[in-house]
């Protein structure tokens, strides 16, 4: 049985989580349900970041200490994940007693190798990144990420010797591809590393809310080395007990959005290296959801929080459109006009539809009964067969490149093309005609129908399982232990039966009372 490890990064629990946070945890979610459908043995992490000067700044305007703010902010993202049915392994929390004494043995194996040193450090600081730059990265005297001011600091830290290894991991990437998409690597080659990689500050003694360093704890373990660790120590690593890592390490896939890819593509390759441990199989940087006038934020009023939209319009509708908004060459945009028409044309009109449609026509011809296969019957089903076929090798494709936008409108097509296909066959046409021709191939027509639904149930499951079991119990398929293997079962689908009437499982919305409702949330 092959493995699969899959990473979130750990949020910083400054806020309630809004549908961009909710985006990344869904996407590694979806690639946890995959595999986990193909059979290999799987373990997703996701967690907290829960040091640092922004989080004791945070905690005292709150009139809280800092573990009882992180106390609490963690378990409202634990109560978010639980409403979105998020399948976790493990939450870390980087408070966690384990990961705390692993960090300090990390920090002083670095300062042992003489990875770290000590040193003073003065620049440009931008608090809500946590980040260092110098006067040449800012950007109109702003932080250079976030656009935001930031303030001169000088003080006694430890840095990471960053120059040491910038030519082995050129050479890295140059020898491995394992960043998706491809233009990420070229950007950090161009835009960090073959100007000069700076070395990195990875301690502080300004504030104390952080991990101390064993062998001097006037400082404490600041932002990256503490952060980034945690796909390892929740794994075991340096710890009594290390079969989790053993199995698990490397990870498969590292899911983290644009806005941390130099720390994931840059410093975690080279923090891995220096402990002389393999690097993940893949990276995959995902863009944005933006609105209309730019990056969600409380200050514009356009924030749209996940649970706003799960209980009004359910759990697998709310994932199925962050899946499907956001491309990987371009940042997505939310539109609330867009969110109404991908409900109603994609999940009401062609999935819903489709699923009514066939359980109707089966009650109305067979008595519920599904006919077994009788080949390739009427003209169409060759073609039908042949597309979807073509388009589940598709889906694959681009899963497999972490393009999952396309992956769902492969789905998508073989949905509208089963719809064509009822136009097609006309089994009501077939129905009227009293000869044995007619019968089978209204019986052959029948049973495509549902084979279709049978694969679409199979292909969608890994992103929206509720409509799956819902789909796979109307066709009268148990789904406890449906497995991706079960998509070559196209023509041994026996003795099933439709239940009597078949139930929606979209109903159409109201175009202009939905719109209105969600432009309503973004004001709140």
């Amino acid at each position: 049985m092959d493995t699969f490890y899959v990473t979130t990064p750990i949020y910083y629990p400054s806020g309630k989580f809004h549908i961009g946070t909710a985006y990344t945890e869904v996407l590694a979610d979806s690639l946890k349900r995959y595999h986990k459908l193909k059979g290999d043995e799987c373990f997703m992490l996701t967690g907290t970041d829960e040091h640092g000067q922004k989080i004791e700044n945070k905690a005292k305007d709150a009139g809280m200490s800092p573990l009882a703010y992180v106390d609490e902010q963690a378990a409202k993202a634990k109560e978010l994940w639980s409403l979105m049915k998020i399948d976790y392994d493990k939450y870390i929390r980087t408070t966690d007693d384990y990961h705390v004494k692993t960090v300090q043995k990390i920090f002083e194996r670095f300062i042992e190798q003489g990875d770290i040193y000590k040193g003073e450090y003065e620049g440009w600081y931008c608090e809500p990144d946590e980040s260092y730059f110098t006067e040449t990265q800012l950007v109109d005297g702003k932080c250079p990420d976030c656009g935001r001011e930031v303030k001169k600091m000088k003080e006694e830290s430890y840095f990471f010797n960053m120059k040491k290894y910038a030519d082995r991991l050129l050479k890295y990437y140059d020898e491995n591809d394992f960043v998706k998409p491809a233009y990420r690597k070229q950007e950090m080659i161009n835009n960090f590393i073959k100007p000069g990689l700076e070395d990195l500050c990875v301690s502080r003694t300004s504030f104390d809310w952080g991990i101390p360093v064993l062998s001097d704890p006037k400082h404490v373990v600041y932002v990256w080395v503490d952060a980034l660790t945690n796909y390892l120590t929740a794994l075991g690593y340096m710890q009594e007990d290390e079969t989790l890592f053993n199995k698990f390490w490397p990870a498969n896939v590292q899911v983290v959005g644009k806005d941390i890819a130099r720390f994931h593509l840059i410093y975690w390759p080279i923090f891995l290296m220096a402990l002389d441990l393999p690097l993940p199989k893949t990276i995959v940087v995902h863009n944005w959801i933006t609105m209309k006038d730019g990056k969600m934020s409380k200050s514009k009023g356009n924030v749209i929080y996940p649970e706003q939209l799960i209980e009004r319009y359910g759990l697998d509708a709310t994932k199925y459109y962050l899946l499907r908004c956001v491309p990987s060459s371009q940042d997505g945009m939310f539109t609330p006009e867009e969110f109404v028409e991908r409900f109603n044309s994609d999940l009401c009109n062609d999935l819903s539809n489709l699923l009514n449609r066939s359980v109707s026509m089966i009650n109305k011809y067979f008595g519920g009964k599904v006919p077994s296969y009788k080949g390739l019957v009427n003209d169409a089903d060759v073609n039908l067969e042949d597309y979807t076929k073509e388009k589940i090798e598709t889906f694959e494709k681009e899963l497999n490149e972490f393009e999952i936008a396309n992956a769902l409108q492969a789905i998508w097509d073989i949905v509208s093309r089963t719809n064509k296909y009822i136009d097609e066959t006309s089994p009501w046409a077939l129905d009227k005609e009293t000869t044995e021709e007619s019968e089978t191939k209204l019986q052959s027509a029948m049973y495509h129908l549902v084979a279709e639904l049978h694969q679409i149930a199979i292909l969608i499951r890994p992103f929206m399982k509720e409509t799956s079991d819902d789909i796979l119990r109307q066709i009268g398929i148990d789904s406890k232990n449906i497995s991706w293997s079960d998509l070559e079962k196209y023509e041994e689908l026996e003795n099933l039966k439709v239940i009597e009437k078949g139930e929606p499982i979209f109903m159409r919305l109201d175009n202009q009372v939905e719109v209105d409702y969600i432009k309503g949330l973004m004001k709140k």
